[in-house]
């Protein structure tokens, strides 16, 4: 896409007038998304990870369900933790956007930003853009995010009708954060299972549990020895002020026509935030996408990714054990579903469903020992990186959902693993899509026996420290 805007350029300028005028726009064809639109980390939308929903929403590949085929298996719970949908930022973030736009205005208004050209784009973005976010809206969610949300539980309930029925809907458990964005998704969630149904009065019925979507907030060893540790997140510092992104200042500020000091790391985000959201939020086609290649996205992402890796991942073995409280209620609810009954026992709970955050996700991914690199992502290995699994742009956009799937099979209980609604193997049994769950079992044997929330978050200090077996 465009480097620099001169407005000498009847072309480029042509082209940045009919992106601008597609801001009036409600939505976007495919040829519309923006360049980028695939590294914005937590930001991203679910469908850049599914991009067949972005013709057809409501599109479901049951191929994904991979029981044995010369086995006789029926789903017969289902157990789902998912992160909620679309968002507003939060205040810290359009605190940056307001700074960012204040900037872009002080600089517009003198109309001599630096270079002949780039005045001309400072201008464009203050008569086109509009400052229009405000600190009340604070990470609550959007229309687009209840639609999300909407949208996956049609989508299981076709995945599975037999657990998400009609007869089934009073018997599914659900579970949310406290924060307004967690509970306005497990609401939509549910909409979304009752439209299914032709239901016209949606009757909501969940309960607020932050000990099990929370965890985070209540391990004194994550708090202490990560989220107020300074020096826990040491590689992201590094790499904020590294050769790699002052080189994506650089670029920017030449772009606007700006004094490179002018443009901090977090006004640099800001701009590539403000992209993200627009996409998200309204389905726009930002201007500020256009001060962006992908070299640059590639950056931002890996900035986000080291962030979220030695803050909620890998990097810090408490993160992981945090996660002890949502990883046992999993396997217990997976433990009572599977478990022998007699014919005058009641059914299994159909299925639980559990809404929460990245934040709840990504401990959990960690616990279960998925999108672990050999080599970690450090400030110094940037260029080393590219083929990483750990890219949180395809594991937790919004709506990213991990679904345990139980099936009542021949030879006994198996249990599949789906990540976004797509298949995802149990690290150590990479032999078979849906494992006997015994198996699944024998192989987190040490967790389901040893992951104490209270020791490893109130007892020893070493479990704080960094995760040296990377």
């Amino acid at each position: 896409m465009f480097s620099v805007f001169p407005p000498r350029n009847s072309l480029l300028v042509a082209a940045l007038s009919l992106v601008l005028t597609r801001l009036s726009c409600s939505s976007l064809s495919v040829l519309d998304i923006p360049h980028i639109a695939s590294y914005f980390g937590t930001k991203t939308r679910y469908e850049e990870v599914n991009p067949h929903l972005l013709r057809d929403i409501s599109s479901v590949n049951t191929s994904v369900l991979k029981p044995p085929p010369n086995e006789r298996c029926t789903p017969v719970h289902l157990t789902a933790v998912i992160r909620h949908g679309s968002r507003y930022p939060t205040v810290k973030n359009i605190r940056r956007i307001r700074k960012l736009s204040e900037l872009v205005r002080t600089e517009s208004s003198r109309g001599s930003a630096g270079s002949e050209g780039s005045g001309g784009w400072l201008q464009e973005i203050q008569s086109r853009w509009e400052m229009w976010y405000t600190d009340d809206m604070d990470g609550q969610l959007v229309m687009k995010g209840r639609e999300d949300l909407r949208q996956l539980a049609k989508r299981l309930s076709v995945l599975f009708p037999s657990l998400l029925s009609e007869e089934n809907l009073r018997r599914v458990s659900l579970r949310s954060s406290s924060k307004h964005r967690c509970v306005s998704s497990v609401e939509a969630f549910q909409e979304g299972l009752q439209h299914t149904w032709r239901h016209t009065e949606v009757q909501y019925s969940h309960q607020v549990d932050d000990e099990l979507m929370r965890f985070f907030e209540r391990c004194r060893g994550y708090v202490e020895g990560v989220e107020n540790n300074r020096t826990a997140l040491q590689e992201v510092e590094k790499f904020k002020h590294g050769e790699e992104m002052d080189g994506v200042r650089r670029r920017m500020a030449e772009k606007l026509g700006l004094p490179h000091h002018r443009l901090t790391p977090d006004l640099v985000e800001a701009a590539f935030f403000l992209c993200s959201y627009e996409l998200s939020i309204k389905s726009l086609h930002s201007p500020w996408c256009f001060l962006f290649d992908e070299r640059d996205a590639r950056v931002l992402e890996y900035k986000s990714d080291l962030k979220q890796y030695w803050k909620r991942s890998h990097g810090h073995v408490i993160s992981s054990m945090s996660s002890c409280p949502l990883f046992h209620h999993v396997f217990r609810t997976l433990d009572k579903a599977g478990r022998p009954r007699r014919s005058t026992d009641a059914s299994p709970e159909p299925a639980s469903i559990l809404v929460g955050h990245a934040e709840t996700l990504l401990p959990l991914l960690s616990l279960l020992g998925l999108y672990k690199d050999q080599t970690p992502p450090t400030a110094s290995n940037y260029h080393s990186q590219h083929g990483r699994s750990f890219r949180t742009s395809l594991i937790v956009p919004y709506a990213a959902n991990v679904l345990f799937v139980l099936y009542d099979c021949q030879r006994g209980p198996r249990l599949q693993l789906l990540i976004n609604e797509q298949p995802v193997r149990f690290p150590g049994l990479e032999k078979e899509d849906a494992p006997l769950y015994r198996e699944v079992r024998a192989t987190y044997r040490h967790l389901l026996d040893g992951c104490d929330f209270d020791r490893e978050c109130e007892g020893r200090t070493s479990g704080r420290g960094p995760n040296i077996e990377l």
